[in-house]
């Protein structure tokens, strides 16, 4: 009879291998051109979802019910070579595919499969006879998949992976409505900003793989289960990859500067809003914090970065929330509140480790509720609307923002709080412009370079001005010219 241990790595494989399935299913199914109805599409993902969540329920009964504080799931080194040593580094580098299963990855599975299972039963309705219900369904179970994979993740390659799809199928999802450009502006906004953040984990990755030769959390962190684990770098080590891993999860919780692509994503279908912005996604960056909380541990002034950053971020988004009229760009940025103070009480675990377990409680809990609100939302506002009427006139509505302050400081307020804090406008004009401006500038250089070595004039030594590329001249009309009378 198989022990205890063996059957845990069994369902482990089973919680990894029901996502990818799902994926495959949907997936291969619209590559090969073959189109599943609405129920199957359905039952396929809910029969995924299922399996999955009954796994990883079994594993952390099991977990209770004896002294094995954590599994991991090794699928081996993929890529792995040898190097000379010179004694600046390691000579040994590989790419590992490794899952852990603890008491922070486990539960964060299971809110996963919940909440995924949930929302998937509801967007069945919700998107019934939608033209893009199998496009949908196809980048919500890439999604899970992502999650899945980065929350089990126990080397930083993994993460990165789960990380990437949780990413990429987050924007599609944004611009999801194709037919309209506000959707497909805001997505590519979002992907953008992604793209930005997602660089320092690379970079991260990197830098860990030359400080310890290989991307494993257990060579990074210590051995010992989750939050018992101790880093095995120097304070120094863990400030520099702490800062990149922290500026990594700004970008994918929203935390400031980030946080002007958040009302965006809210033009997705409020499916997708409820669990990527209300529920998983948003929370991911904070998970990545816990899962790092050894580092924040070894360092003072990475856990008051931590500290400081979460508490920004809270007063911003409640400064800002104050003023939305929409109400999913309301609970948005309610959740942003949320998750910038669940970041300042990780950073406080320096002090007092317990506060690690009070920050997994309060991502669950506050998961949990606003998963309802973006649910509920559409048919409240009918409520809101039908109560309105019956009486005769408005609700009350909530009070205005710091009315105890002078006018002078509410209106500039209010001005910083419908701008959104100005911070897509800064991203935009000192940080994507610089950029835009070095890419034009190596353009028309590249152009000139290969005027100048081909030696045909006029081939691309003209080079067009940075503004919008000038309209071409309408083509002549193959039929006759008629003139009216008169």
């Amino acid at each position: 009879m198989p022990d205890i241990d063996q059957l845990m790595t069994f369902f482990a494989a089973i919680v990894v291998t029901a996502p990818v399935a799902l994926v495959a299913i949907l997936g291969g199914s619209s590559l090969l051109g073959y189109k599943l109805t609405e129920e199957a599409i359905s039952r396929a993902s809910q029969l995924a979802i299922g399996v999955g969540l009954v796994a990883c329920v079994l594993i952390l009964g099991m977990m209770l019910a004896s002294d094995q504080r954590h599994v991991v799931l090794d699928l081996g080194n993929w890529v792995e070579f040898r190097t000379p040593d010179s004694g600046h580094g390691h000579g040994h580098y590989h790419f590992a595919v490794k899952f852990e299963f603890d008491r922070l990855s486990v539960p964060f599975a299971i809110l996963s499969f919940v909440f995924c299972g949930t929302i998937g039963a509801f967007a069945a309705r919700y998107m019934h006879r939608e033209p893009g219900f199998n496009r949908f369904f196809v980048l919500y179970s890439v999604f899970l998949a992502g999650m899945i994979t980065a929350s089990l993740a126990d080397t930083i390659e993994t993460l990165f992976t789960g990380w990437e799809f949780v990413g990429l199928s987050s924007a599609l999802l944004i611009a999801f409505f194709q037919d309209r450009p506000a959707p497909c502006r805001n997505g590519f906004r979002v992907w953008v900003v992604y793209r930005v953040s997602d660089a320092a984990l690379l970079l991260a990755a990197i830098l860990l793989h030359h400080m310890t030769g290989e991307g494993d959390f257990d060579k990074l962190l210590g051995t010992g289960p989750w939050p018992e684990g101790r880093a095995s770098v120097t304070e120094e080590q863990a400030v520099l990859v702490g800062l990149l891993l922290l500026f990594a999860a700004a970008g994918k919780s929203a935390l400031v500067p980030f946080s002007g692509w958040l009302p965006r994503a809210m033009e997705g279908p409020t499916p997708s809003s409820a669990v990527f912005y209300g529920a998983l996604s948003v929370h991911l960056g904070a998970f990545l914090l816990l899962r790092l909380s050894p580092l924040i541990a070894v360092s003072l002034w990475l856990a008051v970065a931590v500290i400081a950053l979460g508490l920004v971020t809270a007063l911003y988004a409640y400064v800002v929330g104050a003023v939305q009229t929409d109400i999913k760009s309301a609970l948005s940025f309610a959740s942003l509140a949320q998750v910038g103070i669940i970041v300042a009480e990780i950073g406080a675990g320096h002090w007092i480790p317990f506060l690690w377990y009070v920050a997994l409680v309060h991502l669950l809990g506050h998961a949990s509720m606003r998963t309802l609100q973006f649910v509920r939302a559409p048919s409240l506002l009918q409520d809101y609307r039908a109560i309105e009427n019956a009486i005769g006139g408005q609700l009350p509505r909530p009070p205005g923002l710091l009315r105890w302050a002078p006018v002078r400081v509410r209106a500039w307020l209010y001005r910083f709080a419908l701008e959104r804090g100005y911070l897509d406008a800064i991203l935009s004009d000192y940080v994507a412009r610089p950029f835009v401006a070095v890419f034009r500038w190596s353009d028309r250089n590249e152009r000139w370079w290969t005027t100048f070595l081909t030696g045909t004039p006029g081939s691309g030594s003209e080079v067009p001005p940075a503004g919008p590329a000038p309209s071409a001249a309408p083509a002549a009309s193959p039929y006759p010219k008629v003139e009216l009378p008169g």
